[in-house]
């Protein structure tokens, strides 16, 4: 589970020093703040569309977008405790812009669907930890199996390439999981500011995913890294011996959240140089 009490901290620093106001913040969100995205240099022309998923627990909803012409590596996403929204679609078609077939989940589609954060990202992260906790390994791991055996039959995705994953936040670890529950599949793996990646628990999501053919890009939230400054040697260390190819880096200046631009955090330029090495990742291990 990701550790999300922080974010109320953050919320709280960040309208103390004037910069926008809880309902502001609200405002700016309906208002379209995921379109502050920079534009894909060179940007394919994508279709994109809400679908539908089955699962062994239902069906889930979904946002699926891909180039518009021919079928391209697919990407499967999972977003932080915010759920599918705006800035998460942003995300996902900038991608597909940049040549990949791309899957956004909602993570909580057993009890609602998206939106399932009333207010954005300025709705309370306590209102939130009960979808969260009610996610677990083996939900994980059959949702995985889901997605990803959707892709596989979609005519967009390239049958003959492998799968990337990618986690925000709480998104993280399943992204981690994903690749240990579809080993033949996925080939890399991106986590930014992913919470619960290392725990003392066998199952812990950094040695799940090293039992992977994977591919990695971890990027770490400086002080996400200040409250476990041990994990990150704990990830290097497991995928070195899995021999791995891992690239694992703290961001400075960054606090957990940064990445989504919806994100009250949100550095863009350290945003742009993680999405930079997520592109060169997926370069290398999709191609």
């Amino acid at each position: 589970m990701c550790d999300q009490d922080h974010f109320e901290n953050d919320r709280e620093e960040y309208e103390a020093r004037g910069l926008v106001t809880r309902k502001q913040f609200g405002a700016m969100l309906g208002a379209g703040v995921a379109m502050l995205l920079p534009r894909t240099a060179n940007a394919a022309s994508v279709e994109e569309m809400d679908v539908t998923v089955t699962t062994p627990d239902g069906a889930a909803d979904c946002y699926f977008v891909h180039p518009a012409n021919g079928p391209a590596p697919g990407v499967l996403i999972w977003p932080d405790i915010f759920g599918l929204r705006p800035a998460f679609r942003q995300m996902g078609k900038r991608l597909a812009e940049s040549g990949y077939a791309v899957l956004v989940v909602n993570p909580f589609y057993r009890v609602k669907k998206a939106p399932t954060a009333d207010a954005g990202t300025a709705t309370s992260i306590q209102d939130l930890m009960p979808l969260a906790r009610a996610l677990n390994e083996t939900t994980h791991m059959t949702d995985a199996k889901a997605f990803v055996g959707w892709l596989d039959v979609q005519k967009a995705v390239a049958a003959n390439r492998k799968i990337g994953t990618q986690g925000y936040c709480m998104g993280g670890p399943i992204a981690f999981r994903t690749a240990a529950a579809v080993p033949d599949r996925v080939g890399a793996v991106a986590s930014f500011h992913g919470g619960g990646l290392v725990t003392d628990a066998p199952d812990s999501p950094h040695l799940q995913a090293a039992k992977s053919k994977a591919q990695f890009l971890v990027a770490i939230a400086e002080n996400d890294d200040k409250r476990s400054p041990n994990d990150k040697t704990a990830m290097k260390e497991t995928f070195a011996k899995a021999n791995l190819p891992a690239e694992i880096e703290v961001y400075t200046g960054t606090a957990h959240g940064w990445c989504p631009p919806d994100s009250k955090v949100y550095n863009e330029p350290q945003a742009e140089k993680a999405w930079g090495r997520l592109l060169v990742l997926y370069g290398k291990a999709l191609a």
